[in-house]
């Protein structure tokens, strides 16, 4: 096992659509004064975290333009970037997450499809 200093959480790369989330606990009443609504409980429970890090977001496959033989052709691959962001507040499902620990806390990596909502605050900033 690889030992890792606090400071290395700078050192991860989160890999396309994914999202690093720190997790709360589950909350009825988000700290914003929206209630969850109980019957999605019953369904599957609903979870609220931190979001810390986010990948590249999707990737999109190098167009070749035959046509246009003079333009400098590029295999670099673009991506169409995530609409969540370090220091949102997600409320996500726990289906398709993967849950690591990392120097001791518990971390979620979660496609962004999972993500149901956000609760964004100008004022906090996770990005390193």
């Amino acid at each position: 096992m690889i030992q890792l200093r606090q400071d290395d959480l700078r050192k991860i790369v989160i890999m396309g659509d994914r999202v690093l989330i720190r997790p709360s606990k589950p909350v009825e009443k988000l700290e914003s004064g929206l209630y969850l609504p109980q019957g999605m409980h019953k369904k599957e429970e609903l979870f609220t975290g931190y979001i810390i890090k986010v990948g590249p977001g999707y990737p999109i496959p190098a167009m070749v333009e035959a046509e246009e033989s003079w333009k400098k052709s590029s295999n670099e691959v673009k991506y169409l970037p995530l609409q969540v962001k370090p220091g949102d507040l997600a409320v996500y499902l726990q289906s398709n997450v993967h849950h690591i620990t990392f120097n001791g806390e518990d971390y979620i990596i979660a496609p962004q499809h999972a993500i149901l909502m956000v609760v964004r605050e100008d004022d906090l900033d996770f990005e390193d």
